[in-house]
């Protein structure tokens, strides 16, 4: 019998990871990289900034600022669903020094987010088991990177954190996961419960990593469609979401800490997943 092959997807041109244009790294690829923490600043060029397609991480918006222009920026925000933030002046003052910054500073993205309803249909028409990962407010950037990097190791199709209370992919997550943020399609979720309930329509399992459980990822079947869902390292996956999943595994630990880093806990989920897909008997 022939040993089973690694779990590694193959394309034949490594710059069209999933094979059709909807995931074609266009000639933006290099000025993306060049964007990153890039900012700008003024109400009518952060307006035409998402007017011209410019992927924006997030808006600082000065607290008690308002114009007819900022009404047009708000609209504007609504329709591409950019995550914002109200922050005193001095913040903003601070990010751009002596510049004149209207009351709104935008950050751009060194990523182009994807939607993961346009992701599922080519993993399964490409005859693959989906994997997905879920971040529920993990937050810091070193982590999310690494996250990243083991994700992208082990051929998970796509990341899914939520527009709200998730690390920003600055330049900072970019060099922890090794460049893997320019490889991983990240999906931006305004909302993780319903984002689960598509995955589960598309017939993925949505698997918890939590130590609220007695089962451990060797006693769960993770060699279906599956999204594992992560929570963060202050208190674990939000209550909503471990409600609507079909399992929860933990990871089996034998010292006195009581926990992993999230972001080891996910290579050794991640590599669980590949050992019962791939080298299981």
């Amino acid at each position: 019998m022939e040993p089973s092959k690694p779990f590694k997807r193959t394309f034949s041109d490594p710059k069209k990871k999933f094979g059709d244009s909807s995931f074609k790294r266009t000639d933006a690829g290099r000025e993306k990289k060049e964007d990153a923490n890039k900012l700008i600043f003024g109400i009518r060029p952060v307006i035409e900034a998402i007017r011209s397609g410019k992927e924006v991480e997030k808006i600082f918006f000065q607290q008690g600022s308002g114009s007819s222009l900022m009404a047009e920026l708000t609209e504007e925000i609504k329709k591409y669903k950019i995550p914002f933030q109200f922050v005193p002046a001095e913040k903003l003052n601070h990010l751009m020094k002596s510049k004149n910054h209207q009351g709104v500073i935008a950050q751009l993205s060194p990523v182009t987010y994807r939607d993961i309803e346009d992701i599922l249909p080519t993993i399964f028409e490409k005859g693959e088991t989906p994997l997905v990962i879920i971040l529920d407010r993990i937050t810091d950037v070193r982590n999310f990177g690494a996250i990243s990097r083991s994700a992208e190791c082990a051929g998970v199709h796509a990341l899914i954190i939520p527009s709200k209370g998730s690390a920003q992919i600055n330049s900072d997550a970019i060099k922890t996961s090794a460049g893997a943020l320019y490889q991983i399609p990240v999906c931006r979720s305004e909302n993780l419960k319903h984002t689960c309930d598509v995955l589960k329509k598309s017939g993925l399992q949505i698997v918890a990593c939590t130590e609220k459980t007695e089962n451990t990822i060797y006693d769960t079947d993770l060699s279906l469609p599956t999204a594992i869902i992560l929570g963060s390292e202050e208190d674990g996956i939000s209550d909503e979401y471990l409600k609507m999943c079909d399992a929860k595994a933990k990871i089996p630990l034998y010292g006195k800490i009581e926990s992993l880093n999230v972001s080891v806990s996910t290579g050794v989920m991640l590599y669980e997943v590949i050992r019962q897909r791939n080298f299981s008997k």
